[in-house]
């Protein structure tokens, strides 16, 4: 019995719980066309997990290291940086207005991207 309310106090409590981050939707990109070894992997890679909130994009734990590029609606690069596998939050410039493109690059054979709207 008390296995049943700790449980349905928990499920009440994350219900709750409202957060003000919105996940970044990542889709994968080829960032080099030449297959390495015997082809691309059977299995999808997984895009890591970015929330944004304003200017602050928080990253889960146990990422790799990122190279960070924001590019504008005409493709130029308006930031970059690098994430380093320690860093949890980066924060994007202020004075950044409208719809731009995220791109993170590990420096492996795939990269992810997706559009915000700051």
């Amino acid at each position: 019995m008390k296995k049943r309310i700790v449980s349905l106090f928990l499920l009440l409590m994350l219900s709750i719980c409202n957060y003000a981050w919105d996940i970044v939707p990542f889709a994968v990109g080829i960032d080099d066309t030449t297959p390495i070894g015997h082809g691309y992997p059977k299995s999808p890679v997984q895009p890591p997990k970015v929330y944004i909130e304003d200017y602050a994009l928080m990253f889960a734990t146990n990422h790799p290291t990122y190279v960070l590029v924001v590019k504008d609606e005409n493709d130029d690069v308006v930031f970059s940086t690098t994430v380093y596998s320690t860093q949890t939050q980066v924060y994007l410039p202020a004075t950044l207005t409208g719809t731009f493109e995220l791109d993170l690059y590990n420096g492996g054979q795939y990269y992810f991207y997706s559009e915000i709207e700051l």
